[in-house]
């Protein structure tokens, strides 16, 4: 179906042909004849299929036949989970309304000032697009009205559930009209139980359109499975990207850390990256997507909060250098190379961490991801120009602080010279005893603390060697699925779990059973070894009351 064969006005098909539109998707010819009446509709499509173009279409109708009939403009609310999908559904409301004069299409979203967002609304905004918390917060600071919305849009309402959003939804149901007098458009790439609630609770019996399941779209991608050691992975990468040499790629990391090393260590080796996660300035999050979309950024690291609404035209390739932990997550990043019907290709590393995720994929997308083998040997001659570059060398702290789970490294115990935490160590209100209380003796000059020490020689170390119980790439080859499943489980437990659990009984082996008489004994000179042979009753008491004694002397001393 031609959108010239739908009852759209002239005005719209302007902003319809300045879009490069012609055909409709699927999804546009089942929907846009229903909700073109006023009718409320219940979605179900995937990502990527055209959905915005629905309701805004809808929406710039409505606001041309009031205008036609003398009637006050129709204002619409949209809602969207993200800041990414905010801005990206008001760019194309403004791409679609070309052919409309004097419409205010106004964008709130979390994470910057109010400033900008106040002038929209005293200038009269008529088509609101908006994340719930920013527009909840202007509901409470008696700015805005829902009342006054004519037509309501959820964009990605199991998003927007899966990120905890649903009291507020629900919460915007209750402020705006009775359900007849407004028209509500609902959009899912599932139909589950909260989105059929909605429905049920606060629609005016929407008419309910299902398309394709969002797992569909994986048929229209070329996957392809690299089992890897976490040791070789990222010069695995760096062979993979010059074999396929795309001029645009999406790299999606688990954690905050890990996607700011990947992106750093890219850009070592001559591929320009950036980085994108949650928390980072929103400024700085919207000037990284907008290169990205312009072509001035061709690889773009990102954690899972790229993954819904960001939608970037002729996407090469999507890499999962970290097999994702939620399996939905996979069709979502995979996605990103598949819009609007286009083919695409995705690539995934399976290391002995991740691994384990591949099994809830597959039986997701109800497919056995190919699995292919490289020349290990063409991989080994690839040069990794930040191989002699540690974690920390490649990132401060600051850059992911409140990261969390894997991916994350430890302190070690370690403070940066100079520094003292917050509070200066000391409880606030508390002063010092002014000498009153013994303070443990210094460290002799030279001397560093244990965590320092290998922390300092850590760069100019070489890489370990393999161990003894590892298997060459070679031999991980031959194995069987469930031969290198057990694998992969046993040297992950080697390195993570059995490691951790022998540190404390490691501890717990050096310092005995907690008796007074052996702690003593491993803190060096302040205790005689030969008060050792006493029981640990007669022991303590003679050390406390002396500790008492020395403590109230010196007490009554100062006090003269």
């Amino acid at each position: 179906m031609k959108f010239t064969e739908l009852p759209i006005s002239e005005q719209v098909l302007q902003g319809v042909t300045a879009a490069g539109f012609s055909e409709c998707t699927e999804v546009q010819a089942k929907v846009l004849p229903v909700s073109l009446t006023g009718k409320d509709v219940m979605v179900q499509s995937k990502t990527g299929s055209g959905k915005t173009a629905i309701y805004v279409l809808t929406i710039l109708e409505a606001v041309v036949k009031a205008k036609k009939e003398g009637k006050t403009i129709p204002k619409a609310l949209i809602i969207a989970p993200t800041r990414e999908l905010a801005v990206q559904i008001e760019e194309d409301t403004i791409l679609l309304s070309s052919g409309i004069k004097d419409l205010v299409i106004g964008c709130f979203y979390g994470g910057v000032g109010y400033a900008k967002q106040d002038e929209i609304l005293e200038k009269g905004c008529d088509i609101f697009v908006a994340t719930p918390g920013r527009i909840l917060d202007y509901q409470k600071m008696h700015k805005i009205d829902f009342r006054q919305f004519d037509i309501f849009i959820v964009d990605e309402a199991d998003r927007l559930f899966d990120m905890g959003f649903y009291p507020d939804i629900q919460r915007m149901f209750s402020l705006l009209r009775p359900l007849t007098e407004r028209q509500t458009m609902l959009f899912s790439a599932t139909l589950g139980t909260k989105v059929r609630n909605l429905a049920w609770s606060f629609m005016n019996e929407p008419v309910e359109i299902e398309v394709e399941p969002e797992e569909i779209t994986v048929k229209l991608i070329t996957q392809e499975l690299y089992h890897i050691s976490k040791a070789e992975k990222f010069r695995l990468f760096l062979y993979l990207l010059k074999q396929y040499n795309p001029e645009t790629c999406l790299i999606f990391a688990n954690t905050k850390a890990r996607c700011i090393e990947v992106a750093k260590r890219l850009s070592l080796n001559g591929y320009p990256a950036k980085y994108l996660m949650g928390d980072m300035v929103q400024s700085q999050r919207l000037q990284t997507i907008d290169r990205m979309k312009e072509g001035k950024l061709d690889f773009l690291v990102a954690t899972d909060v790229a993954a819904r609404g960001l939608q970037i035209d002729d996407l090469e390739m999507v890499v999962n250098y970290d097999l994702p932990d939620d399996y939905e997550s996979y069709v979502h990043r995979i996605g990103r190379t598949a819009r609007a019907g286009k083919s695409g290709k995705s690539i995934s590393l399976a290391d002995e961490e991740y691994v384990f995720n591949l099994e809830a994929i597959e039986n997701y997308i109800q497919m056995k991801i190919p699995v292919i083998w490289p020349d290990m040997e063409e991989v080994e001659k690839v040069e990794d120009k930040s191989a002699s570059k540690s974690f920390r060398d490649l990132v401060r702290r600051d850059e992911y602080a409140g990261s969390s789970g894997r991916g994350r490294p430890s302190r070690g115990g370690a403070r940066p010279a100079g520094r003292r935490p917050a509070g200066g160590g000391r409880p606030k209100g508390r002063p010092a005893a002014g000498g009153s209380r013994p303070r443990p003796q210094p460290k002799a000059a030279g001397q560093p603390r244990p965590s320092q020490q290998p922390r300092r020689d850590r760069r100019d170390q070489t890489p370990p060697p393999r161990r003894r119980d590892s298997k060459s790439y070679a031999q991980i080859q031959a194995l069987s699925l469930d031969e290198r499943l057990a694998y992969y489980k046993d040297q992950y437990l080697k390195e993570s779990g059995t490691a951790a659990a022998a540190r404390p009984a490691q501890q717990q082996t050096n310092q005995g059973p907690r008796q007074p008489v052996k702690q003593p004994a491993k803190q060096g000179p302040k205790q005689p070894a030969k008060k050792q042979t006493k029981k640990p009753a007669e022991a303590a008491r003679p050390q406390e009351a002396k500790k008492k004694e020395g403590f109230f002397s010196r007490l009554l001393k100062r006090g003269k």
